[in-house]
């Protein structure tokens, strides 16, 4: 029988060693950047400042910005960002935020494109300050921050008139979080699609949609599954769409309706989260939250119907962008197409991970 091989006494404790120190200078790399980005923001910043101060002092115009432009690139050819229009963003960006020094360290955590992104996509300086701190808080790629901006989710999600009983049924802070998160409408434009188009390239347009949904139901969701069994008293019951938030702790179940809101769909969703406390949720997770998505609602009705419920409920519309040709506005696919769709993505991100092992 061979013997085993043995680590020589030398190099004992060698392969932790240097685990640990690969970790540790990923995390220092990682650091240099962003402190690269910080201060190269800042100093953005100061030169935009400058810019605005001499135009007030002593009437810089057009051309001194372009004599300026030349001269810090002569000097500094490595460096790409003096150019006339940046050098005009810069004093854009300064007197942009200038009367908000509480967004001079946020806006300094993310990158130069983010911020132009958002100051040429925004109205007002309560918009932009929100989806610089959402994005500094998610880590939004400049991508998803532009689809975010694109959907409006400042206006969703932010300054919506949500329906929902979490401040009755919930204790603060997961009341609040829960609100927070809560959209109004949700934007499904991703799940029209028509036969020519769900033919082709199948697989890749699965996948995409399923991230796009994930992105539109926000940060922290956790797909569980499509009509999720539950047997009660020897009865079955299926929920639409479940899903776990790993941030809230709590099982988020989603129940689709073709149809404006109706009280009877609370009490449907009442029972569902009775259900799923006693039969699926862990004991340290926090009660679960039932989301309605209608076609519509009326407040009154949506008030009246939560108001003596016992379980988290909230309720919101959902639409189609309005870029959308006619014939298709309106016609949201049937919770079976959805369906039909969630577990195609789920057969396809199997058939991925079998030829990955092949």
């Amino acid at each position: 029988m061979p013997k085993k091989k043995q680590t020589p006494p030398s190099l004992a404790g060698y392969d932790e060693f240097l685990n640990e120190l690969k970790r540790n200078i990923r995390v220092a790399q990682a650091r240099a950047v962003s402190a690269v980005n910080r201060e190269l923001i800042l100093m953005y910043w100061e030169i935009g400042k400058g810019i605005i101060e001499r135009q007030n002092s002593v009437g810089w115009g057009k051309s001194v910005v372009e004599r300026l432009s030349h001269d810090l690139q002569h000097e500094f050819p490595e460096m790409k960002g003096f150019s006339t229009r940046n050098l005009w963003d810069m004093r854009r960006f300064y007197e942009r935020y200038s009367g908000r020094p509480d967004l001079r360290q946020a806006v300094a955590e993310i990158p130069w494109g983010h911020n132009l992104l958002i100051m040429n996509s925004t109205s007002n300086t309560d918009e932009a300050a929100w989806y610089i701190r959402q994005t500094v808080e998610n880590g939004w790629s400049r991508a998803v921050l532009s689809h975010q901006i694109e959907t409006s989710l400042f206006s969703r999600q932010e300054k919506a008139s949500k329906l929902s009983n979490f401040d009755s049924t919930l204790s603060t802070p997961q009341s609040e979080l829960l609100q927070q998160a809560l959209k109004d409408p949700y934007v499904f434009d991703f799940l029209n699609l028509g036969a020519d188009a769900k033919e082709r390239d199948l697989e890749k347009a699965l996948i995409d949609r399923i991230r796009e949904f994930l992105l539109e139901l926000g940060a922290g969701f956790a797909f569980m599954g499509s009509q999720y069994h539950l047997e009660v008293d020897g009865d079955d019951f299926y929920i639409d769409l479940l899903f776990y938030h790993h941030r809230l702790r709590c099982l988020v179940a989603i129940d689709l309706k073709m149809e404006d809101f109706k009280p009877e769909f609370a009490g449907k969703m009442n029972f569902y989260l009775s259900a799923l406390d006693d039969l699926v949720r862990h004991p340290q997770d926090q009660p679960s939250v039932g989301i309605i998505l209608c076609r519509g609602k009326k407040r009154k009705i949506g008030e009246y119907s939560l108001r003596d419920m016992s379980k988290p409920i909230g309720v919101s519309a959902y639409k189609l962008t309005e870029a959308l040709p006619k014939q298709l506005q309106g016609n949201l696919p049937a919770i079976e197409e959805i369906e039909a769709q969630l577990e195609s993505v789920e057969s396809a991100f199997a058939e991925h991970k079998n030829i990955d092992k092949e």
